[in-house]
């Protein structure tokens, strides 16, 4: 059988669990052609590169398939019927990695990463007007012309 790296991506308005459904229907179809899906990630809402159908952002699934190519034709053909997946990509692939994907990576490391200053404030903007720059709005003048 030959291995795939597919990712689709679903409109925004759906919820978690409406994903994790979809996904679940995708992931049967694969398995009623005779193939197996060997690692599923959720990679969660994120910001689309252009707008598609109207949508700003889209929530992320990749499978690693192992599976006939008869079984992916298939499983594309479901997601093109499907309004609720706005895009999908399936790439044939050499070996399929075991560890989590460069996006999950990513994910984590900035998860991992201590604050700077120790507390979980968000750092301060710099510039604009406030008492802590420098800079300060002067008060209106009243009607009398007095500052």
């Amino acid at each position: 059988m030959s291995l795939y790296e597919c990712v689709f991506i679903a409109r925004q308005d759906l919820a978690t669990p409406q994903v994790e459904t979809l996904a679940d229907e995708l992931n049967n179809i694969l398995t009623a052609q005779g193939g197996t899906v060997t690692k599923r990630e959720y990679w969660g809402l994120r910001n689309i590169a252009y707008r598609i159908k109207k949508n700003r952002k889209g929530h992320y699934v990749l499978f690693n398939v192992d599976a006939p190519a008869p079984a992916v034709k298939e499983f594309e053909r479901q997601m093109s019927i499907n309004e609720d997946v706005l895009r999908y990509l399936s790439v044939r692939v050499e070996e399929l990695e075991e560890v989590p994907s460069a996006v999950m990576q990513s994910k984590n490391q900035r998860d991992d990463r201590p604050r700077r200053d120790g507390d979980d404030r968000p750092p301060r903007r710099e510039g604009g007007y406030g008492r802590d720059n420098g800079y300060s709005r002067s008060p209106r003048p009243t009607e009398g012309g007095e500052a």
